[in-house]
């Protein structure tokens, strides 16, 4: 494993890091998949934080940033915009959670 720094993260996370970072998405969609409908978690993952980035600050940590109008890049799953945004910000919870993990921080 590629020890964390965070200059490299920044410009070569999906080269130096890309192992991490599929090991750290991929357990917070596990815990999700148990915790929130199956349907929903898989749509998130595939139509909205498969353009989601990744970035690191010293000061705040890890954050996710999502492409613009998240709800609105969802199709397949009917489900209203609060509730989407409720399990948006816990699946970006458990991402940040687990990158913390995934890299030691």
């Amino acid at each position: 494993m590629t020890e964390f720094d965070p200059e490299r993260f920044e410009d070569e996370k999906y080269v130096d890091y890309f192992p991490q970072l599929q090991r750290a998405y991929k357990n917070a969609f596990e815990t999700m998949n148990e915790e929130f409908d199956s349907t929903l978690v898989h749509g998130i993952d595939q139509q909205v934080l498969n353009e989601s980035e990744p970035f690191y600050d010293e000061d705040d940590g890890f954050t996710v940033e999502l492409p613009d109008d998240p709800h609105d890049r969802l199709t397949g799953v009917v489900v209203d915009e609060e509730k989407f945004d409720a399990v948006m910000g816990r699946y970006r919870a458990e991402i940040r959670s687990e990158l913390r993990r995934v890299f030691g921080l």
